[in-house]
This record gives C-alpha cells, sequence and structure tokens, in this order.
C-alpha cells in the first residue's frame, strides 16, 4: 500500500478478527441457502432456459440426429441435476450479498480513501459476472455445433441431464469469474499491490496468459468458446489497467 494513503481507521484483535469472519461466512450462506430455495421453486423455468441453445441448434440442424431431449441414465441422475441447478443459481443469485460480504470483511484493512471504492467494485463486479454469464450462453449454442460436428457423421446425440447442466452451468461460471479479472487488477494497482508500468511494459506476457487461461477454464475446449473469452478479456485487461493508471495519477496528483 503506498505511503500517501492514510492508514486504516481500526485495527482489530486476532480473535475479533475470526468472529468477524465467522460471521461474514454465516452471512454469505445464508443468502446462498435463501436464493437456492428461490431457485428450487423456479426449476423448471431454469431448466428450460439452460436446455434451450440446445433444444434451438437441435431445430436448427437436423442433420446432427437429435430432438433436443435429455435423459437420466440413473435413479439419481434427475435430482443430482435439480440439486445443481439449484446450487450453482443459488449462488448467483446471492452474488452482490457474498461481494458485500466479502468487501466488509477487507474494509478495516483498507484506507479511507480506498474504501470509498467499495460501490463500484461491488456494481463492476456483478455487472461483469452477469455479462460474462450471458456471453457464455450466447456461445453454448456454437460451442455445441463445434462439439457435435466433430463427433462425425452419423452419431446420434443423446445427452445425459447432469452431464450436459454440468457443461452448462462451468461453462457460465468459467466466463463469470474470468469477466471478474479486470475487478481485481484495478483493485491491486489501487492498493499498490503492482503498478500499472509494470502491467503495460508485461502486456504480450499478460495478453499471452490470457490465452492459456481462456482454453484451459473453458469446459467445452472448443476454439469458439476459446476466443469468446479471451478476447473480451484481453480488452478489459487493457481497460483495467488504463483505469487502474488514471486512479492512482489522480491520487499522486491530490496528494502532492
Amino acid at each position: 500500500m503506498n505511503n500517501s494513503s492514510s492508514p486504516p481507521e481500526t485495527v482489530m484483535p486476532l480473535m475479533e478478527h475470526l468472529r468477524e469472519l465467522r460471521t461474514r461466512i454465516i452471512r454469505s450462506l445464508l443468502a446462498v441457502a435463501v436464493s437456492t430455495i428461490v431457485i428450487l421453486a423456479l426449476y423448471d423455468p431454469v431448466k428450460n432456459f439452460l436446455t434451450k441453445p440446445y433444444r434451438d441448434l437441435c431445430n436448427q440442424r437436423p442433420e446432427f440426429k437429435c430432438d433436443g431431449s435429455l435423459f437420466a441414465l440413473g435413479p439419481l441422475d434427475g435430482f443430482s441435476a435439480r440439486m445443481r441447478i439449484c446450487a450453482y443459481g443459488g449462488l448467483v443469485l446471492a452474488l452482490p450479498i457474498v461481494l458485500w460480504q466479502i468487501w466488509r470483511f477487507i474494509v478495516p484493512a483498507l484506507s479511507r480513501k480506498e474504501k470509498q471504492y467499495a460501490g463500484p467494485f461491488i456494481a463492476s463486479s456483478i455487472v461483469l459476472f452477469i455479462v460474462g454469464c450471458s456471453l457464455a450462453y450466447w456461445t453454448l449454442n456454437k460451442a455445441l455445433e463445434f462439439l457435435i460436428t466433430w463427433s462425425g457423421t452419423d452419431v446420434t446425440q443423446s445427452y445425459q441431464i447432469t452431464k450436459y447442466v454440468s457443461l452448462v452451468v462451468l461453462m457460465m461460471l468459467a466466463f463469470g469469474i474470468g469477466f471478474l479479472s479486470p475487478v481485481l487488477i484495478v483493485f491491486l494497482q489501487l492498493v499498490g499491490a503492482v503498478r500499472p508500468k509494470t502491467l503495460i511494459k508485461q502486456w504480450r506476457f499478460a495478453i499471452l496468459g490470457i490465452f492459456v487461461a481462456a482454453a484451459v477454464i473453458t469446459p467445452s475446449g472448443d476454439p469458439f468458446s476459446m476466443m469468446a473469452l479471451a478476447v473480451p478479456l484481453t480488452i478489459l485487461y487493457l481497460i483495467a489497467v488504463l483505469i487502474g493508471w488514471l486512479l492512482t495519477r489522480r491520487r499522486t496528483s491530490a496528494v502532492s
């Protein structure tokens, strides 16, 4: 942290710090539990929303020999699929509360000036996560088309519901979490953990790392999804460096 920043307003003893951590975790878990119950009540509309790209693709490409149906190959498959959709959906729905609890936990370690960024950080994190999930959902049709095409001709497509749900959910989480990286980059610049000049000098390695990470974390493994994740992340990386540079420059100017 920069010397110019004012020190934290309060310093917590260790036990109080641990109690605070426990409180934040409990509140986050309660928010996720309530959100999971909400998704459980809306299970059928949510399931139809997640399976729509597959059904649309089957209707558009009859040569793929699929009708958009999903199959439960075991007694527990349907139950497992429902629980996964509700759990992951509950986590997404509770994201604003979880992010707020995380921020409230780290606030005592921040200076007064750094605390003013709480609102923008949380709002931008929520927006970027939603944008990332939406992009993953939009690319799902192309990803499935690529995977079905590469399975070869005369192959009937019949998907197990648990595996399909896992693919869709992991795709959306990978994109959503990946889109949070610019927020982290800006935050690291503000607290002085990394300098904008360093990020600018290392831009080639950063972009290479982004493409490698996109290839690794994309569950479908298709090039379309990888590019759909890597290209926006590259742009967001450059924007994050620019924002961090402007904010740190403004803070330096104000101090001087």
